[in-house]
């Protein structure tokens, strides 16, 4: 079975975004980080490979999508409350992200999302399971 998740993303400039990210309280592996690339601790078995897009080019033999422009992928991540879902939208506005969809209170689930400098959309989300309506 899976034991890890590895999402891997193309960055232009990987010191400013290694600086946004830190701004919104993420850590880096050191073990996997060098100046093409470094591992962003997300959660105890989720990692973000943040890689310059000359090194994203050894894995792909496909065009890297410009996600100012176009939607590459849709990256979700749940944190523990509300609160915590607008801390790290307003921490990703300020350190020069910005917001990409307005909040989505569905009232079990909310939702809001941000861009990051490369444009790629993160949505933070937090749930109630108890709270969805039954079908």
């Amino acid at each position: 079975m899976v034991s890890k998740i590895f999402i891997n993303l193309a960055v232009k400039d990987l010191k400013k975004s290694i600086a946004f990210f830190t701004k919104l309280g993420f850590s880096f592996n050191p073990k996997f980080t060098d100046e093409s690339a470094t591992c962003m601790i997300i959660a105890e078995n989720i990692f973000a490979m943040l890689l310059t897009e000359e090194r994203f080019k050894d894995f792909t033999k496909k065009e890297i999508c410009n996600a100012h422009k176009n939607t590459e992928v849709l990256i979700a991540i749940a944190v523990e409350s509300r609160e915590k879902v607008d801390e790290l939208v307003k921490n990703a506005v300020d350190a020069g992200g910005s917001i990409y969809m307005n909040q989505q209170d569905h009232g079990w689930m909310y939702v809001h999302s941000f861009a990051d400098l490369d444009g790629h959309q993160w949505e933070i989300l937090y749930m109630d399971e108890s709270a969805i309506p039954k079908r």
